[in-house]
Formats: structure tokens, C-alpha cells, sequence
């Protein structure tokens, strides 16, 4: 593995990372359409997987002809953006633990409603999916542990790549 990421290239680091997030993406709405909803946090730590889809290609492209600073300007931006989704995730592996309290919208106190028409609309109408209570576990580990080990290594391909660049 070390020989085969010291030969690649921005452009091959680029086009992995691209595969990697497409296929993490499709793993999340595969799980999706089996009923495992994702909370709020969930929706939050897939929008770097979403920026990977443009900045990818454009790092794979800019690195194929030749320019170099847009392709590691790329690769950086991906490497921060993958660093601070793995944070996201370790605060939401606490908030899964207990550790940390999760935001109010996915794992506090639920609004009283003014009057019974009100609440049976709220229930009618409103689906909540918990941020500190998670649906699957996967060999031993919750979707947010695995998302922090997964942006951690894409954060180190992009880096390596930008590096590269």
C-alpha cells in the first residue's frame, strides 16, 4: 500500500478520492433504502462527500494539464474540508456516547405544542430522527465512528496529493 501511494500521482489520489466518496454516498442512501434514516448530523457530515464530486474531477483534470496550483488548491481544499467532517463526526460519536449534548433539533427536549390540534398535526406531520441514538451499528461501530475513520484517510490521500501536486 505505502509503494502504491508513493507512484500515484495528484491525478490517481484525485480520481480515488472521488471513488471512495462515491461510493461512502452510496453506501449512506443504500442504508437509506433499507429505512435507516439519517438525523441531522448525518445530512451534515455528507457535504464534503458532495464538494468531492466537483473538486475531485477538477483536481484530476488541472493535474492532468499541467496545472498545478489549481489541482493543489483542490486537493487542499478537500483535505480541510475531510479533516473537519472527521471532527464533525467525532462530535457526533460523542453525542452518540453521551459525551456531548447534540444539537437541539435532533436530540433535546421536544416542543409542547399549543393544543391538541397543533400536536396531532406536529405528529402527522413530523418525522425526528435522533442525533444521539444510532439505527446501525457495522462491525462493532456506528455510521459516525466509520465517517471519522473514513474522512481521516481521505483527508491524508488529499494532503498526500496536494503535496504531489
Amino acid at each position: 500500500m505505502k509503494r502504491l501511494l508513493a507512484s500515484a500521482g495528484p491525478r490517481s489520489l484525485a480520481a480515488l478520492i472521488f471513488l471512495a466518496a462515491a461510493a461512502t454516498i452510496g453506501g449512506a442512501w443504500a442504508y437509506e433504502s433499507l429505512g435507516y434514516l439519517p438525523c441531522e448530523l448525518c445530512y451534515k457530515e455528507r457535504v464534503p462527500y458532495y464538494a468531492a464530486f466537483a473538486l475531485a474531477p477538477l483536481a484530476g483534470l488541472a493535474a492532468h494539464t499541467g496545472r498545478a496550483g489549481l489541482a493543489r488548491g483542490a486537493l487542499l481544499l478537500l483535505s480541510v474540508l475531510f479533516l473537519a467532517d472527521s471532527a464533525l463526526s467525532i462530535y457526533h460519536s460523542g453525542v452518540e456516547w453521551k459525551i456531548f449534548a447534540g444539537p437541539s433539533d435532533c436530540s433535546g427536549a421536544l416542543n409542547t405544542a399549543a393544543s391538541m390540534d397543533d400536536f396531532m398535526a406536529q405528529l402527522r406531520t413530523v418525522k425526528v430522527v435522533r442525533c444521539d441514538e444510532p439505527t446501525l451499528w457495522v462491525l462493532g461501530l456506528t455510521l459516525a465512528n466509520w465517517n471519522v475513520l473514513i474522512c481521516g484517510a481521505l483527508a491524508w490521500l488529499a494532503a498526500i496529493g496536494a503535496r504531489k501536486a
